[in-house]
């Protein structure tokens, strides 16, 4: 059996792929990705985040940034808009009933309404953060890099 029927072509990918992406094995994440507006939100967060200005922080802020203006030029994320907005509810209920909080995982549900909506499966380096929601969607585990850069 080929790579090729295992793993489909094209995914929605979480934000903590686009973080890792050049670090992660190619094979392990789809020819064709894409985003959705949630995770631009997520990256555009990440440089107001960082604390401090000395040289760490300043390093850490720049390569946040870098992160983000990659992800605006790459991509053209795709909506969180009333369908998916519907499908949130749906998987926010089926992460109660699972037993687990839907508030702490927001930005996560809300991914994964994007993928739903869209039919893609989703791409993460943390598929527990999706545990519960297997009738909705397909999630597909990425192994995380073992040191940083």
């Amino acid at each position: 059996m080929s790579v090729e029927t295992i793993m489909p072509s094209r995914g929605l990918v979480d934000t903590n792929i686009v973080i890792l992406r050049d670090r992660l094995a190619p094979d392990a994440v789809p020819d064709q990705f894409a985003i959705s507006a949630v995770t631009l939100a997520e990256l555009s967060v990440g440089p107001h985040a960082v604390r401090g200005e000395d040289h760490q922080a300043r390093l850490e802020r720049a390569r946040r940034m870098a992160i983000l203006q990659r992800a605006e030029t790459e991509f053209d994320p795709l909506p969180f808009d009333a369908p998916t907005a519907r499908v949130y509810g749906e998987l926010a209920a089926a992460m109660l009933a699972y037993g687990r909080s839907p508030r702490r995982r927001n930005a996560d549900l809300q991914i994964a309404a994007t993928a739903v909506v869209h039919q893609l499966p989703l791409y993460t380096t943390n598929p527990d953060d999706y545990a519960g929601l297997e009738d909705y969607l397909t999630v597909i585990p990425v192994p995380r890099p073992s040191a940083a850069p």
